[in-house]
């Protein structure tokens, strides 16, 4: 893996003044520097991006392969719940997708226990605050290493 392709769903543009007890006072320009320091020390290339709009994290996903990325962190946000069109983006591209979360999501109110994306991506890390993002990245490092499992989630390409 050369290079790893950070996504941001709605509202992360927020973080470090939207509810801080939940989401931490880190700012995005903070999270995006620790994870790409994060993968300068593991010799690899980060790139983040985020966007309040569905449809261009949609465009994003689809174009990481093409764009030279080798795998996906994705904080989809408050779309995790019910974006069944990236849902649908994720199972549809062939790069190993880690779903991001920096709050614990399953420990949260019912309606933000679900994930639509789960099923399709990779794994999924949550709970950990900015730290979530490195975690992910060592996880893709892991799936290029053969360090990681095989995938044992039969569920991928079927429904949620």
């Amino acid at each position: 893996m050369r290079a790893a392709l950070v996504l941001h769903g709605p509202n992360l543009n927020l973080l470090g003044t939207r509810e801080p007890g939940v989401y931490g006072r880190a700012s995005l320009a903070e999270v995006d520097r620790l994870v790409q320091a994060q993968g300068k020390r593991r010799g690899l290339r980060v790139e983040c991006r985020q966007s309040n709009v569905e449809g261009e994290l949609i465009n994003w996903l689809q174009g990481a392969a093409r764009e030279g990325f080798d795998g996906v962190v994705f904080n989809p946000g408050a779309f995790t719940h019910y974006s069944i069109a990236l849902r649908d983006a994720v199972a549809a591209i062939t790069l190993p997708v880690v779903e991001v979360h920096l709050s614990n999501i399953h420990g949260r109110e019912e309606f933000r226990q679900h994930s639509v994306i789960a099923a399709v991506a990779r794994g999924q890390i949550a709970g950990f605050g900015a730290h979530s993002y490195v975690l992910a990245l060592d996880a893709l490092l892991a799936l290029r290493d053969g360090r990681a499992p095989a995938r044992v989630n039969s569920r991928r390409r079927r429904g949620v």
